[in-house]
């Protein structure tokens, strides 16, 4: 493989869309002089993407993990407690069990959708067990027919991890509005951004009532005391936290909010283009999206046939200027969380995805750049 020796522009993995809406909405929150979380444009983004989403409650919160964390403890986590966890995930996901006292254990992923598989749920359910957290894997969502049929069967309470899932849906209803709750993450390389941030939705009122209160270190909001006569001073009978979103950020997600079909028109667009452009190629294996959902592509990554090294694609990759990076984590192969029962399918998808450039921002030469670059570079990697 012949490295170019001229610059090349870089096209990025991820990369925001950004303009005059969200610079207007940031505009309008400073001349608000309500910078902070849990102001009015909170509550207006609140409403919005309960709108989206088909929810009754929606908390905004300044990530994806302090929602999973919220979540958790709402629906009575305890020390000792076991959660049988999705694997192929970013390890926040059981993070947020650890945070509770409470033992991740590991479920293995369907080998088409990346998404935990029902049987294995199932199989790893004990006596200990008190819930379940699926992952919508890279965007697509998880078997939630099966899931809650699952968890109504055990006992068990169901949270839906929609950290790159918003604007998916699965059976005609919108992600987000699975389980007893959701959680969304808007992080720089989400479909919708405020570069950082996240929101819990649920349509139960004690779960939304709960994670509202320790939300704000244990006590009401200050824009819920603000119509109040005297001064009525908050006592803290609770631990709580410090998860609030800004209205800064709030403002950028009700200008991407609004941008959402427009921002998914455009991602489903690469999709297609790379299987067109990759889809006869058997070195590699392209994204499954099952018949009865829809996939928000936050991520696009192939699966590298076991011959290919990895390692020697990426560099190669990077060296033309094209960014790339691995799918995400077999958790249970993570040293942190101790596990031992082994989940193979994602052990597989950890050694061989790779992540190539996925946003609503790339054109349609950039797209053709990367798969003629694929088609190359893979090849010489055997």
């Amino acid at each position: 493989m012949s490295t170019p020796s001229a610059p090349v522009d870089v096209i990025a993995l991820g990369q925001p869309t950004f303009g005059e809406p969200e610079l207007r909405a940031i505009e309008e929150v400073f001349r608000s002089g309500w910078l902070a979380g849990q102001g009015p444009t909170g509550k207006r983004f609140e409403e919005a993407f309960a709108r989206s989403t088909g929810t009754r409650h929606v908390l905004p919160v300044n990530n994806c993990t302090a929602a999973l964390h919220l979540a958790t403890s709402a629906l009575g986590l305890r020390p000792g407690d076991e959660v049988v966890v999705a694997d192929y995930t970013f390890p926040a996901t059981g993070h947020s069990v650890v945070y509770g006292g409470g033992r991740p254990v590991f479920a293995d992923v369907r080998p088409d959708t990346w998404t935990v598989d029902p049987q294995a749920v199932e199989a790893a359910v004990s006596e200990r067990t008190v819930g379940i957290i699926a992952v919508d894997t890279l965007g697509q969502p998880a078997d939630y027919a099966e899931l809650e049929a699952i968890a109504a069967k055990r006992g068990l309470w169901l949270v839906e991890d929609a950290a790159c899932s918003s604007g998916a849906t699965y059976q005609g209803r919108p992600a987000g509005s699975f389980g007893d709750a959701a959680c969304f993450s808007f992080h720089g390389r989400k479909g919708i951004t405020a570069g950082e941030g996240g929101a819990l939705t649920t349509d139960r009122e004690e779960i939304a009532t709960q994670a509202r209160k320790t939300h704000n270190f244990g006590i009401e909001s200050a824009l819920s005391r603000a119509g109040t006569t005297g001064l009525p001073v908050p006592q803290f009978d609770e631990i709580g936290y410090n998860y609030k979103l800004s209205d800064i950020a709030a403002a950028i997600m009700l200008a991407q909010l609004e941008r959402q079909p427009e921002l998914l028109k455009a991602r489903q667009v690469v999709a297609e283009s790379y299987q067109r452009l990759l889809g006869d190629f058997d070195l590699v294996t392209l994204p499954h999206t099952a018949p009865d959902r829809t996939h928000s592509w936050q991520t696009y990554a192939l699966t590298l046939d076991p011959s290919v090294d990895r390692g020697r694609v990426a560099t190669e990759l990077r060296s033309r200027g094209i960014q790339c990076n691995f799918g995400t984590y077999a958790s249970h192969l993570q040293p942190v969380y101790g596990a031992t029962a082994p989940c193979p399918v994602s052990a597989d998808l950890f050694r061989r995805h790779l992540a190539i450039p996925m946003h609503a921002n790339l054109t349609e030469a950039q797209v053709e750049r990367v798969a003629a670059a694929v088609r190359e570079v893979v090849p010489a990697a055997r």
